[in-house]
């Protein structure tokens, strides 16, 4: 019976990827802001989809790919990202990862969570799991942990 509801739920995240995976490639992807308790201001794309950042990344590279990815698909683009309401554009950039252009922010590289049903959704927040935590990204380029507070510089609490 465990084995089946793994399985199942394997199978799942798998095609939840693929489908969301499609979706994220974009000819430039446009990064705004939301505001929602308990986070405050918070990132997002353009479709309300909320973007994240992973504690192990170090030095603007990231540090998610193979089965990480499969869970966390990388934000990417084919063109420069444009910033939208409350997001610095000079924050914005680009990093090579895997056969495309993975978008930063502040030199963090963005992640979608295949777990967000919908826009506004924020299910991946404070999740750890491939050797790091998963935080939403304030404008200022810090992730926010549940409470509102944001992590310090580093990335740690």
């Amino acid at each position: 019976m465990a084995y089946r509801r793994i399985a199942s739920a394997a199978s799942l995240s798998a095609v939840a990827s693929v489908v969301f995976t499609a979706a994220a490639w974009s000819a430039s992807v446009e990064i705004t802001t939301v505001s929602k308790a308990p986070f405050g201001t918070y990132l997002t794309d353009s479709a309300g989809r909320t973007v994240y950042m992973f504690t192990a990344d170090a030095n603007g590279m990231s540090k998610c790919s193979g089965p990480c990815t499969t869970l966390w698909p990388t934000v990417l683009t084919e063109g420069p990202p444009t910033a939208g309401s409350g997001v610095q554009a000079s924050a914005l950039g680009t990093i090579k990862h895997g056969n495309g252009e993975q978008v930063t922010y502040d030199g963090r590289p963005l992640y979608y969570f295949v777990g967000d049903g919908a826009a506004g959704s924020t299910a991946g927040e404070g999740m750890t799991n491939f050797g790091g935590s998963w935080y939403v990204l304030s404008p200022a380029g810090k992730g926010i942990l549940p409470t509102g507070k944001e992590l310090a510089a580093s990335g740690t609490r």
